[in-house]
């Protein structure tokens, strides 16, 4: 789809990516299952090794059907480069590794998913990467945590599983003040909802399994390449974006790529090193997934804030955490961020404390209870008990994740059915 920036999202969530297959003109995307391609002759092999030409050597490093997908992804956020990764954990750790080396760190909030935090303190600092975690709901906390080994900051558009909002242009400000990029996992609001690369982001970071996939039947991660950020200006703090770089042929990616010389560090160099590559397959089904974002996206919201207004009105529910309610903090800020809606994750407290967020769970018989979000179906989970175990209770008390906390990832069905089950457990956990 050509000028697809003059079309709306809808527009491109339907053409972006693709068009037919030049073999066959199939307007269908095909699955390229295949792990390698045969090149013209040896002056063209030699000719995409070197990056002189653009074009597929093996599947690791790019495959048609995964092209597809990141050039769909990336027209819907808005970036200047995408690349698919086999999950979220993947994406941030070839981010990580394509910013960072020993003796450098990374601000991150605090409120972030506990995947994040564990992957970055438990494998990170064996390589002598530090974290300096703060709360970045305050863009001064962020800017002071900032040094000269910094090498980004880190935060979720809207935090897992606090439900923080980000102050999207404040944090951009701090980190491009200090000479570092904003890296924003949006993965909760999805480009349906927001467009972190809009408000200053630089990087943007998916895991695909949940909202972009919508589906639960695949695992997937992304990062889209913002392109605002002059890697050029830092030599010294990313060589290997603005320095030659040793592993593959003194590029000097920042030259040779301009605005996209992070999409194309990681895709040429990181990827290729790191190989967390996604399969053709589930590459395929993301694709299909984009069609409907932007619906089942508004549909979240609108289930989300019915069923959050519910919760909030109930007896037996001691707070409820939904950045589309007037009573969230942040919730002026949802009106800026979040203005197409607030999709469909939210936390709350049960009276009775663990026992009686226990025996909610246990009472549902339409939610699923399983470690997911963002799919069609709804979920609940409690997550001092599950994702965020891993934590010392500590550091799920300064991230403000209390042991009764529920998290509920809110889905298509209908509304009312939602409410009536929750109804159900309510009561149960009441008795």
């Amino acid at each position: 789809m050509k000028d697809n920036k003059n079309y709306g999202f809808m527009t491109k969530a339907l053409h972006a990516g693709w068009e037919r297959d030049p073999a066959t003109g199939s307007s269908g995307l095909p699955i390229y299952a295949t792990s390698a391609y045969q090149f013209k002759d040896s002056a063209q092999a030699a000719s995409l090794f070197k990056l002189e030409e653009e074009g597929y050597i093996y599947s690791r490093l790019a495959n048609p059907t995964v092209k597809a997908f990141e050039d769909g992804l990336n027209a819907l956020e808005g970036g200047c480069g995408a690349i698919a990764l086999s999950s979220g954990q993947a994406a941030l750790a070839h981010l990580v590794a394509a910013l960072c080396s020993s003796g450098s760190n990374l601000v991150v909030s605090r409120k972030v998913y506990g995947g994040t935090v564990t992957l970055l303190q438990n494998v990170f600092s064996r390589f002598g990467i530090e974290t300096k975690f703060v709360d970045s709901d305050h863009p001064c906390q962020v800017e002071e945590a900032i040094d000269d080994d910094t090498r980004g900051v880190i935060t979720e558009t809207i935090g897992n599983p606090m439900m923080n909002v980000a102050p999207l242009e404040a944090l951009a400000r701090a980190a491009h003040r200090r000479g570092v990029p904003l890296i924003i996992d949006n993965t909760f609001a999805t480009p349906a909802l927001c467009r972190p690369i809009e408000w200053g982001a630089d990087a943007v970071v998916y895991s695909t399994t949940k909202y972009v996939s919508g589906n639960g039947n695949l695992i997937g991660g992304a990062i889209v390449d913002g392109g605002g950020f002059d890697w050029r200006a830092y030599p010294e703090k990313f060589p290997g974006l603005a320095l030659p770089d040793p592993s593959y042929h003194d590029i000097v990616f920042a030259e040779r790529y301009g605005r996209s010389a992070l999409a194309a560090k990681l895709h040429c160099s990181v990827l290729r090193d790191m190989g967390g590559c996604p399969s053709a397959f589930d590459a395929y089904l993301l694709h299909l997934s984009l069609s409907t974002l932007a619906l089942r996206m508004a549909r979240h919201s609108e289930n989300g804030l019915a069923v959050a207004k519910f919760l909030e009105k109930h007896p037996q529910v001691e707070w409820v955490r939904y950045p589309g309610l007037e009573s969230h903090p942040q919730n002026d800020m949802a009106k800026v961020y979040l203005k197409d809606g607030c999709g469909g994750m939210m936390a709350f407290g049960v009276k009775g404390g663990i026992e009686a967020g226990r025996k909610l769970v246990d009472s549902l018989s339409l939610i699923g209870h399983m470690a997911n979000l963002g799919q069609t179906r709804t979920l609940i989970i409690h997550p001092a008990s599950t994702t965020h175990s891993q934590l010392t209770s500590g550091q799920r008390a300064e991230a403000g994740l209390s042991d009764g906390l529920l998290r509920l990832s809110v889905g298509l069905e209908d509304a009312a059915d939602i409410i009536t089950d929750l109804e159900k457990g309510l009561d149960a956990a009441g008795k």
